[in-house]
């Protein structure tokens, strides 16, 4: 009978003062790193709620992760296969990253492209964008000042950069009005650079109407995660963006993407502000499965430290286990 033992490990790391989701600051960044051993090989994942966004508290996911590990520690007796699909979404998330691992079914390349986010100078980044491969991309946060002077910032990078593409991100903020407001202020031959904007309205039924009324192609996010989502194609709906923290287990990420893929759709793999060992983990899935397109995983500058596995480049410095930042679980 091979052996199986695992470990269960809980990080906590500083994060910039400013960062703010939704209505409260997060000061920290907290979740579990797991590691799990059979046959002299071993797989890690990352669980790490994000509050706010993710269902379950941080506490449920640890005491889930255990329970989860406890049975399929038992499981080997019996050589059966231990079902992901009741697990809260990180939970299954990082545990099935950790059995992939284990089962080298996770490629150890990684897609490490980025849409750099924009602020308020086109040269700054005219700038970091030559320094990067393939297409021009950049991002920028909509929805948190008037809609008018979105659009006139998103209509001066691209009037600035004439090879730019946009990905814009409201999270529903916008009203009709709003959003409304927002597209009189891109002027119309810009609007087909605008790869997307992440859900503009309240209601997906609203962001259609958008899209239908502007010309400006739209992506779902959050409501990849209604239970009932069903991928189809719809007119100027250019993606899907999938934060798998929140969707759930690596399978059920993999069914999105080929379901997109299937209706002409593009797939963005996302990040949930995972530490540089998740968002490692996302840019080796993103380059597995959706090796031709920028992934959205610039979230690493928001930390104070890193964790574990290195991110290219990254100029923070890397905690270890045996760092303030990380503490193993006892499992009883």
């Amino acid at each position: 009978m091979t052996e199986r033992c695992y470990k269960l490990y809980r990080y906590q790391i500083p994060m910039d003062s400013q960062v703010v989701l939704r209505n409260r600051f997060l000061k920290q960044r907290e979740g579990l790193l797991v590691q799990i051993q059979c046959g002299g090989q071993s797989g890690w994942g990352e669980i790490a709620p994000l509050p706010e966004f993710s269902q379950e508290t941080l506490e449920q996911a640890q005491q889930q992760a255990i329970d989860w590990l406890k049975k399929w520690d038992l499981a080997r007796a019996c050589n059966e296969k231990l079902s992901l699909e009741n697990c809260y979404p990180s939970v299954a998330f990082g545990l099935s990253c950790a059995l992939a691992e284990l089962k080298g079914k996770l490629g150890e390349q990684g897609n490490f492209k980025i849409a750099p986010l924009c602020y308020g100078d086109p040269d700054e980044l005219y700038a970091e964008l030559e320094q990067l491969p393939g297409e021009k991309i950049a991002k920028i946060k909509v929805g948190l000042y008037e809609a008018n002077r979105d659009g006139l910032i998103a209509d001066m990078f691209l009037e600035a950069i004439p090879d730019l593409k946009l990905r814009l991100d409201a999270n529903r903020s916008w009203t009709p009005e709003k959003a409304a407001m927002f597209a009189k202020y891109v002027k119309p031959e810009h609007r087909a650079r605008i790869q997307f904007i992440e859900e503009p309205c309240k209601t997906p039924s609203e962001s259609l109407q958008f899209a239908a009324d502007t010309g400006i192609a739209i992506a779902w996010d959050e409501t990849v995660r209604d239970p009932d989502f069903q991928i189809k194609a719809e007119n100027k709906v250019t993606a899907i963006v999938i934060k798998p923290t929140l969707v759930g287990s690596l399978e059920k990420c993999v069914q999105l993407i080929e379901q997109a893929h299937q209706q002409g759709l593009i797939a963005v793999i996302s990040s949930s502000i995972e530490s540089s060992f998740g968002l490692t983990q996302l840019a080796r899935i993103a380059q597995q499965y959706t090796p031709d397109t920028t992934p959205g995983l610039d979230t690493l500058d928001l930390m104070q430290v890193q964790l574990m596995r290195s991110w290219p480049n990254s100029t923070l410095p890397i905690a270890d286990l045996q760092s303030e930042y990380i503490s193993e679980i006892e499992i009883n």
